[in-house]
C-alpha cells in the first residue's frame, strides 16, 4: 500500500535514528493492521520520524527519538527473546538512490503485506516496511527501508522475531530491557 503522508519530513540522516524496543506506541501518521496466515498480528506503523511495529508483546521503534541520543546497531541478537534485527547504511553512487526507491515504490505499492509512506516535498523520501507473510522457521519477519535524498542514504532494517509456541493464540515474546541487550 502506497500512501501519500501529509506532515512534514523530520528525519535529518541515517546517523539520528535509534532504535528502541518496547516503549510507547507512538502516535502513527498512518497504520496498516495485518494478519498473517499462522495467526499472527503485526500494526504497522509510519511515524513523522521513521517507523513502529508492533507484534504481540513487541514494540520495535526505529526513528529519530527526542531525548535519546542517536544509536542503530549494525545487528542486535537476543537468542533468549528470539529477536534478530539487523541494519544497513546504503549511499548509493549517481542517481542510485532515486532508482532504488522508485523500484520500492513500484515493488510495494499494490504488496497486501507492505506499507509504503511517500512525505512531501520529494517523492525520494520514503518509510517503507514489509512482512514477509511466511518466514521458515515459525518466525515473524518484516523489513524495512528508510530514504534521505538529502543525504543521498537508504537505510535498510531487517528483524526476525521467533513466534512463541502457545495452543490458545500465538503471540511474541518482547525482547529483554534496552539494558539487558545493550541498547
Amino acid at each position: 500500500m502506497l500512501v501519500a503522508l501529509d506532515a512534514p519530513y523530520v528525519d535529518t540522516s541515517a546517523a539520528d535514528l535509534s532504535l528502541a524496543l518496547g516503549g510507547p506506541e507512538r502516535p502513527a501518521l498512518h497504520v496498516r493492521e495485518l494478519a498473517l496466515p499462522d495467526g499472527v498480528r503485526l500494526r504497522l506503523c509510519l511515524l513523522g520520524a521513521s517507523h513502529q511495529v508492533v507484534c504481540g508483546a513487541l514494540v520495535e521503534t526505529v526513528a529519530c527519538l527526542p531525548g535519546r541520543a542517536p544509536h542503530l546497531p549494525d545487528t542486535l541478537h537476543d537468542p533468549v527473546a528470539g529477536y534478530r534485527f539487523t541494519a544497513t547504511v546504503l549511499r548509493p553512487a549517481g542517481d542510485g538512490l532515486r532508482t532504488q526507491v522508485a523500484a520500492l515504490r513500484a515493488d510495494l505499492a499494490d504488496d497486501p503485506y507492505a506499507l509504503v509512506g511517500v512525505f512531501p516535498g520529494d517523492v525520494d523520501a520514503v518509510t517503507a516496511l514489509s512482512v514477509r507473510p511466511d518466514p521458515p522457521d515459525g518466525a515473524v519477519a518484516w523489513r524495512t527501508w528508510h530514504a534521505y535524498p538529502q543525504t543521498n542514504e537508504l537505510v535498510l532494517t531487517e528483524t526476525v522475531v521467533a513466534v512463541v509456541s502457545a495452543r490458545s493464540e500465538p503471540g511474541l515474546r518482547a525482547p529483554q530491557s534496552r539494558t539487558e541487550v545493550g541498547l
